[in-house]
Order: C-alpha cells, then sequence, then structure tokens
C-alpha cells in the first residue's frame, strides 16, 4: 500500500494511510500495529480516530524516524509517498523509497 508522510509546517507529524487501506489491510480488533523502520522495529498504537475517518499513525519514534530517513534526506520540507507493506500479522514494513504519483491510492 502506499501512505503518505503529514507534515505542519517543516515538522512530521505523522503518517497517512488513507480510509480504503485501512479496509483493507487493518483488523478492526487491533490497537497496535509493529512498524519495521530499516533495522528499527516500533510498536504503534491506534487510536479510535483511525477508524472513524481520520487514518492516522501519529508516534514520536515515527515522526523522529520520517523526519530524518525521509523529510530531511531529500533536502525538501513536503509530503513523501512511501511503500508500506504487511509484515505479519499486525505488521509493517515501511520503505523510503521514493513512489510515482500514479502509485497513491490512499
Amino acid at each position: 500500500m502506499v501512505v503518505k508522510t503529514q507534515l505542519k509546517g517543516s515538522e512530521v507529524t505523522g503518517l497517512h494511510v488513507g480510509v480504503r487501506n485501512v479496509r483493507r489491510y487493518f483488523p478492526k480488533s487491533g490497537s497496535v500495529i509493529e512498524l519495521q523502520l530499516d533495522h528499527l522495529q516500533i510498536q504503534c498504537g491506534l487510536s479510535p480516530e483511525f477508524w472513524n475517518g481520520e487514518p492516522d499513525i501519529r508516534d514520536a519514534r515515527l515522526c523522529e524516524w520520517l523526519g530524518f530517513k525521509v523529510v530531511r534526506s531529500r533536502g525538501e520540507h513536503k509530503e513523501v509517498r512511501l511503500a508500506m507493506t504487511p509484515a505479519g500479522k499486525n505488521v509493517f514494513k515501511l520503505r523510503s523509497a521514493p513512489l510515482m504519483e500514479r502509485d497513491w491510492q490512499a
């Protein structure tokens, strides 16, 4: 699935997953997911709003990784699309590989 960073000014505030991706990839019974970020693996809680039209993942460690690895490394402060692939039950791998505009489906 394709997801995108969320920014407020130059600060990364979260990861937007998209309503269709939530319905397709996330079991509604889950309140926590694990994200694989290169060699780092973190658990992120999913707020009730995640299931009700605000499909965003907000976690300080995720935002720090995104800010360092993705946004700053590109030298610009704008939304970046990323690949997020299932890697097990409630586990997803996030890749900072650039994606084409046509790949955006969330």
